[in-house]
């Protein structure tokens, strides 16, 4: 599979696949100035909520190195204010608040320590993270396996493979799992407007992989359940709030919304590190608001509206919980009520 997220040899680099440039190329970039390791998260070179976390935690560790500092207080200083940098770049998808913030706990915890030390240190740590989240998709993918059965239609909106995560992905991880076992599956894509994750990059994968997988247009979802080529929906997500209400990719409401109408099981997968403990529901989320040029013009030869006219670009949407079948974290199955302090299937 490929590694979309990678520490560099030398350690001095954060190694990433080119997200934009799929799935057309596949283009290794070596990062470590501050402005391309934040250019590359806000510009979706790197993208996928477990993957933006991973990167995060690299990109900070590869700016402490640069560091003159060599004394702890200057040391943490710079530390905080890349890491504060980073942050900035992406405002609804939790894991890269949630990694940054370990990673500055570390060094937080580190005050009697030399510099070198502290720098070993968070090395370490976001190796740690790396790994956690390769074990997270492979615990993801075996539940989301139990709601399968062989020759089961699966219809996904945006990307949450392994380009977007570590290894196999969370929504995309149990059709590749069951792929690799020998189970038929169908998956029907949508292109995900307007930066068409699911065309470059879902389509990329799943063909790939070996995976029957077949394109659609985000409005045609409704036709392909009602035609019941489809009986379930794979989604993963940004950030869950304590109540389940999911923030993910614009257009997972609305495909919720027809799903329930259809009776379709909707499923959101995403690892226990996107829940949130400090948003109590789904209206509290921060909605990334996107250049209005990825509407009108991207991806396309010219302008395919009126100059002038103005676009709305909200780059995520929050499905309520009522309209969550179950959400799969590595720890099991949860469906509604949520409580996910325990398991409750």
């Amino acid at each position: 599979m490929l590694q979309s997220v990678r520490l560099g040899d030398d350690g001095a680099a954060v190694a990433i696949l080119d997200q934009t440039l799929l799935p057309g190329e596949e283009k290794y970039l070596a990062l470590k100035k501050a402005e391309e390791l934040r250019e590359a998260i806000y510009m979706l070179r790197v993208r996928g909520a477990p993957a933006i976390g991973i990167f995060a935690a690299y990109a900070l560790y590869v700016l402490a190195r640069q560091s003159s500092a060599d004394d702890y207080t200057a040391f943490r200083a710079e530390a905080s204010k890349n890491a504060e940098y980073l942050c900035s770049a992406r405002p609804t998808a939790v894991n890269l608040s949630v990694q940054l913030s370990r990673m500055m706990k570390l060094v937080d915890s580190m005050a009697a320590e030399p510099v070198p030390r502290v720098l070993e240190a968070m090395r370490a740590e976001a190796r740690a993270i790396h790994d956690e989240d390769i074990s997270m998709c492979k615990a993801i993918s075996e539940h989301g396996l139990s709601l399968m059965h062989d020759g089961i239609g699966v219809m996904t909106h945006c990307n949450a493979g392994p380009i977007a995560t570590s290894r196999y992905g969370t929504a995309l991880g149990p059709i590749l799992m069951g792929h690799e076992r020998g189970m038929l599956v169908r998956a029907f894509c949508c292109e995900t407007r307007p930066l068409l994750q699911g065309a470059r990059l879902t389509a990329y994968e799943l063909s790939r992989a070996g995976v029957d997988c077949t394109l659609i247009c985000d409005n045609m979802a409704s036709i392909v359940m009602k035609e019941r080529k489809v009986s379930a929906v794979f989604v993963g997500c940004d950030r869950i709030a304590q109540n389940g209400d999911t923030a993910n990719k614009i257009g997972t409401a609305g495909l919720a919304v027809l799903a329930k109408y259809y009776g379709i099981p909707f499923y959101v997968f995403g690892p226990s590190s996107t829940l949130d403990p400090d948003y109590p529901s789904g209206a509290e989320i921060e909605i990334e608001q996107r250049a209005p040029e990825e509407v009108s013009e991207l991806f396309f030869a010219g302008r395919v509206a009126p100059k002038g006219v103005r676009c709305y670009n909200p780059s995520f949407d929050v499905t309520d919980a009522g309209l969550i079948t179950a959400i799969i974290t590595e720890k099991g199955i949860f469906r509604h009520p949520y409580d996910f302090r325990r398991k409750n299937e």
